[in-house]
C-alpha cells in the first residue's frame, strides 16, 4: 500500500470518528462537539442542589443534663413558690431584665445574633412610655421606640416575656383586688401582645406577700422570680452574698436602661470568662418545679 493511500484511509477514518461523536452528542441532547460527561457518553451532570434549610436550634443557653437540677419544693399552702436561685452545683447562672424602658436595638441584637438566652419582666407603662418615666431610664436615647414591636423581636429571638405588673406599684400596699388586677392586667396585655400568657411573676421591688401569691395563682402565675445579684451600669455585678462573687444558679438582675448594649457586652464577656454558663432559665424552672 502506497504512502498517500495509507494517509486517505487514516483521514477518511478520523472523518468517521467525528461523524460518530456528532451522532452520540446529539441523541444525547447535547449541541455536536459538547464537552464533559456526554463526551464519554455519560448523563450530563445535574445542576447543584439547593442548600437545604437551616435546622431549628432549639431554645437558646444551657439546657438542665439529667439528675443535674434539685427540686424546689411545693409550697404547703399551694401557692406559687418564691424562688431566688436555681438548684443546682453547674456553673450556670441566669440573666432577667425588668421594665421595658430602653429600647436599645444593639442588645436586641446582641440577643438574636449571640443565642444569649434572657428572661424578659415587663412592665406596660415602661414598654409603652406612660406616665413618669422610670429615673433609672433618663437619658435613654431608645425610650419605648419599639414598644410591643420590641418585645415581641425578644419574644422571636428566644427571650420569654413575663409579668412585672402593669404599672410598677408596691404591691404589698395595695389590697387583693388591686394586687389581682395589676398581675392579671399584665398578663392580658402580653398575652394579647405576644400570643403567650405569662407563667412567672417578678414582684416590683422584689416585695411580696401571700395576697400577692394568691393573686398571682389565681392570673395563672407559677412562681414568683426574685433575684441573687443585680448587675450595675458598665456591668458591674452587685452581689448580695458575703463572698462577692457569682455562685451555681445565680439569677442575675438587669433593667432596661440606657447604655444596655454596652454595658451587656461587658457583662455576658465577664460571666464567660469566669468559666460560667448562661443558662435557659424557662428549661430549668420547669424541671426545678416538676
Amino acid at each position: 500500500m502506497t504512502s498517500g493511500t495509507s494517509w486517505a484511509i487514516r483521514t477518511a477514518a478520523v472523518f468517521a470518528a467525528l461523524a460518530t461523536s456528532a451522532v452520540s452528542a446529539a441523541c444525547a441532547g447535547g449541541p455536536a462537539g459538547s464537552t464533559g460527561s456526554a463526551k464519554k457518553g455519560k448523563p450530563a451532570a445535574e445542576p447543584s442542589a439547593k442548600p437545604s434549610p437551616a435546622r431549628p436550634q432549639g431554645p437558646p443557653g444551657a439546657t438542665p443534663r439529667p439528675g443535674e437540677v434539685g427540686r424546689i419544693p411545693k409550697t404547703a399552702d399551694g401557692l406559687p413558690p418564691v424562688v431566688s436561685s436555681i438548684p443546682t452545683t453547674r456553673k450556670v447562672v441566669f440573666l432577667t431584665i425588668d421594665d421595658g424602658w430602653e429600647q436599645d436595638p444593639g442588645f436586641l441584637a446582641q440577643v438574636r445574633d449571640r443565642r444569649v438566652p434572657i428572661t424578659a419582666f415587663v412592665t406596660r407603662d415602661a414598654v409603652e412610655a406612660r406616665g413618669a418615666t422610670d429615673p433609672t431610664a433618663q437619658g435613654g436615647r431608645f425610650l419605648g421606640a419599639g414598644k410591643w414591636g420590641y418585645m415581641r423581636d425578644l419574644r422571636d429571638a428566644g427571650s420569654p416575656i413575663e409579668n412585672h405588673t402593669l404599672t410598677h406599684p408596691n404591691l404589698v400596699t395595695l389590697g387583693y383586688e388591686g394586687q389581682r388586677a395589676e398581675i392579671c392586667g399584665a398578663s392580658t396585655v402580653i398575652r394579647k401582645q405576644t400570643g403567650r400568657a405569662p407563667t412567672l411573676l417578678r414582684p416590683p421591688f422584689g416585695n411580696q406577700n401571700s395576697l400577692t401569691r394568691r393573686a398571682a395563682k389565681s392570673c395563672g402565675i407559677d412562681a414568683l422570680l426574685l433575684w441573687t445579684a443585680t448587675v450595675q451600669p458598665g456591668g458591674k455585678i452587685a452581689y448580695q452574698v458575703p463572698d462577692k462573687r457569682l455562685r451555681p444558679g445565680d439569677v442575675l438582675l438587669l433593667h432596661f436602661r440606657p447604655n444596655l448594649s454596652k454595658d451587656f457586652r461587658v457583662l455576658v464577656n465577664k460571666i464567660e470568662r469566669r468559666g460560667f454558663e448562661l443558662g435557659n432559665l424557662e428549661a430549668y424552672l420547669k424541671t426545678a418545679l416538676r
